[in-house]
Parts: structure tokens; sequence; C-alpha cells
């Protein structure tokens, strides 16, 4: 639970003001009071704000409560999808090591190691960078957010079995898709390009996602 010395300004408290965001950051400090790991799910279609989210989140429990690992860090590198089709896909569900982010939770669940450390995704780049955040075991909140996390693939399943809860985030498509442009030309694109990717690929993507919205613990507005 947050701590009394933990402080957040009044963009957090008012990131959380809607009912339902309340009500679920309710239920998990109640969890969070069983003094045993928690690994929380935050999913949702390209451009929703899942970052964001994990970021106020993680500002709401303070550092010596919760940590955000993101499933970003398991994009497949540039060595494994340059020159073949996966590049003009990237970030579909097949361009990343689902493998290797089962093994990571299955790591953090188990909880008996002083330190896991996972991989980061940077954009500036667009690699993952491995070992670059660091979970210490006496973190009791584990916040990852990605966009597949619902999938009923029985290897995204296996993912799924290790999340105590998932939460999916809502966002008008309209105002979503003018986030994903924005964020692409702020990353390199140019505005055509980009506008391109984000109603297309990512478009593509976002469908995927939202057919499996119904399997989350709960389903969010997030603006």
């Amino acid at each position: 639970m947050p701590t009394e010395t933990n402080t957040h300004g009044t963009s957090e408290a008012a990131a959380f003001a809607h009912p339902a965001i309340t009500e679920a950051l309710q239920d998990l400090e109640r969890r969070l009071e069983a003094n045993t790991r928690v690994i929380l799910g935050i999913t949702g279609p390209p451009g929703v704000g899942k970052s964001t989210f994990a970021t106020c989140l993680a500002a709401h429990f303070g550092p010596e409560t919760s940590v955000v690992v993101p499933m970003d860090g398991f994009h497949l590198g540039e060595a494994v999808i340059a020159g073949t089709e996966l590049k003009e896909r990237k970030g579909a569900i097949d361009t990343f090591d689902v493998g290797g982010y089962f093994s990571l939770l299955q790591r953090l669940k188990s909880r008996d190691e002083d330190t896991v450390y996972a991989p980061l995704y940077t954009r500036e780049i667009e690699e993952p960078i491995a070992a670059s955040i660091a979970v210490p075991a006496r973190i009791p909140l584990v916040i990852t957010e990605g966009n597949y996390l619902l999938n009923p693939d029985p290897a995204w399943q296996k993912v799924r079995g290790q999340f105590d809860a998932v939460w999916y985030l809502e966002l008008p498509a309209d105002l979503r898709q003018q986030r994903l442009i924005a964020r692409h030309v702020e990353f390199g694109k140019e505005p055509a390009a980009a506008e391109a990717w984000a109603k297309g690929s990512d478009e593509a993507n976002a469908r995927l996602i939202q057919a499996d919205s119904h399997r989350a613990d709960r389903i969010l507005p997030w603006s």
C-alpha cells in the first residue's frame, strides 16, 4: 500500500479520479495487504496510454512498493527482423519473444532471487536493452504493461497465468490515433508515414487486442 511518506501530485490524483479506477486501486491495495507479491498486467490497444497509466500507478504506490516492467522489452531485435516482413509489422503479436517474457514473469512470480533484471525497450533506438530494470525481491507490486496480455493463443495464455489481475484500458479511437500519430512523428517518422502506420499496422493490432477485452478483470476508462 502507499506509505505515509509517499507523496504524489495533483496530476496523479486527477488521473485516478474516475470511480472505476478508484475502485480498482482499492482492490489492489487490499491484495497488497496479504504481504505477497502481486503482478498486475495493464493492457489495451496501441496509443491508449498504457505506459502513462503504469507510470502514474507506480508513482501512486512509490518506489519502495512498486516497479514497472514493460512487455516492450521483449520486442524482437533489429538483428532478427531486419530484411524480413516482420520489420514492416513491428509491434504485431509475432514480433515479440513471448517465451522470454513468460520466463521473466515466472522468475518475478517465484520471488526467490535477491534481484531480477528485466529488459527495457527504448524508442530512441527502437531496440530492447537487456538487464536495464532492477526488480528487488522486497518489492511487492510488479506492474507490467503490453498489448497482448489477454490473447487466447496458448503461449500468451501461459503469460496470462502469471498475473494476479489484468486491467484493460479504453480510450476513444480518434484520440488514441491522434496520440499514436504524434508519437510516431516524435520518434522520427514523417507525418504522412506516421498516419499510415497508425491507421494501418497499429490499427490491425488494435482490433486484435480489442477482441480480447472481455477477458480482462477490469475495463477502465483512461484519458
